[in-house]
């Protein structure tokens, strides 16, 4: 479905601003004499605003700005708020190709320009490998996002007050009533409470993760009646305010995603990240170059060795500790060898996180569906589910 720019013109230019002003504090940028790489990303690319390597490497400095991750909200940067003339990369959830592409925003990405590709073990395995994984970043057999951030999603929860969790039935028990929280967005929410219909026998639902309109309608039907009966506490719309409900023990079991609980536990909070018997929501995340016919060549160079960055081992190393994803294949070596910038409690730290979404691949689930393709359907179902 091609996407008309009439339907962006109410969105809003936040992230453009935010650009035009010099960013967010917390994602500084300093002067450096190559330019600058522009990159709209949802926040988890930012290595705590240290680009200092790449920088030191190439001359370009890289310029953070944060952006939303609901498909809504990246099509209104990219055309609503003139992102295509702004931006060079943009880092959010792969699976948004289709309208990407249809409305000319984005363009393929050439991989023998990444020296990094060839040894990333992880990317092949899980994406070029593995046909569904591949859909995830791909449009008509052409690779349009590189994936740097592999993982699985399912829930958190505080273990003082729930015991352990192994079920995404935990966000539905009426024993928690009130003290649950999910986000506000139908690729996730909506996604895993599919998953959990589907393998409970609670539903006839063939695919969580493209389902059917009547599909769509039995899900958002059950999550209506949690509602009504106060099982949520509330929709979180945040990184912080997720964050902040685990901190604050507003709620003890939330659809969140891993690096809440990773944040949660460097503020002194005992939080765990559920391996549910239903499986992961599985996804991938990395950047995306936007089309700019007006780039000069040294800048889309700059681009690529940016990208080349991220799949490389020290970045790799970097995102892992901060998140908990998978990333390059040679992250934990790099740290193991490299005492200087890592202590050997973060190598190991490393090697278990690689480890742990290795397991959460081999337990498997659903891939996240960022574009079903009753995606009008989607959304009204989920406005529904808000206004309850």
């Amino acid at each position: 479905m091609k996407l008309e720019r009439r339907d962006f013109l109410k969105a809003s230019t936040a992230g453009l601003a935010a650009l035009t002003a010099g960013a967010w504090p917390w994602m500084r940028s300093a002067h450096a004499a190559g330019g600058t790489v522009n990159f709209a990303d949802v926040g988890v690319s930012d290595p705590e605003g240290n680009w200092s390597k790449f920088t030191e490497a190439t001359g370009w400095d890289v310029n953070l700005v944060a952006m939303g991750n609901a498909p809504s909200q990246v099509l209104n940067t990219l055309i609503a708020g003139g992102g295509t003339g702004v931006y060079d990369l943009i880092g959010i959830v792969g699976g948004m190709q289709k309208p990407l592409v249809e409305n000319d925003l984005v363009v393929p990405i050439d991989t023998s320009r990444l020296s990094n590709w060839a040894s990333h073990s992880n990317i092949k395995r899980y994406m070029l490998d593995d046909p569904a994984g591949f859909n995830f970043v791909s449009w008509e057999g052409r690779l349009y996002m590189v994936p740097t951030f592999i993982q699985g999603d399912s829930i958190g929860y505080l273990p003082e007050f729930t015991g352990h969790v192994d079920s995404y039935s935990a966000l539905f028990d009426p024993r928690w009533r009130g003290f649950t929280a999910v986000e506000d967005n139908f690729t996730t929410t909506g996604q895993k409470t599919a998953l959990y219909l589907k393998k409970n026998n609670l539903a006839t639902i063939e695919d969580p993760s493209n389902m059917t309109p009547s599909e769509v309608k039995t899900v958002i039907d059950f999550l209506i009646e949690k509602k009504k009966e106060g099982q949520f506490r509330l929709l979180w719309t945040s990184f912080e305010q997720s964050v902040n409900l685990f901190v604050n023990k507003e709620v003890y079991v939330q659809d969140c995603w891993e690096p809440m609980v990773f944040a949660a536990r460097r503020q002194g909070v005992q939080v765990e990240y559920a391996r549910p018997k239903e499986g992961y929501l599985l996804w991938s995340l990395g950047p995306y170059i936007v089309k700019n016919p007006d780039r000069t060549a040294e800048h889309e160079e700059a681009i690529y060795r940016l990208i080349d960055f991220m799949l490389g081992p020290w970045y790799g190393a970097t995102i892992s500790l901060l998140h908990g994803y998978l990333t390059s294949p040679l992250a934990a070596q790099y740290a193991k060898t490299h005492p200087d910038e890592f202590t050997a409690e973060q190598a190991a730290k490393v090697a278990k996180i690689h480890a742990n979404v290795h397991s959460k691949f081999e337990l498997g689930g659903t891939w996240q569906q960022r574009w079903p393709t009753h995606v009008e359907v989607y959304e009204e179902e989920w406005a529904r589910f808000r206004a309850a």
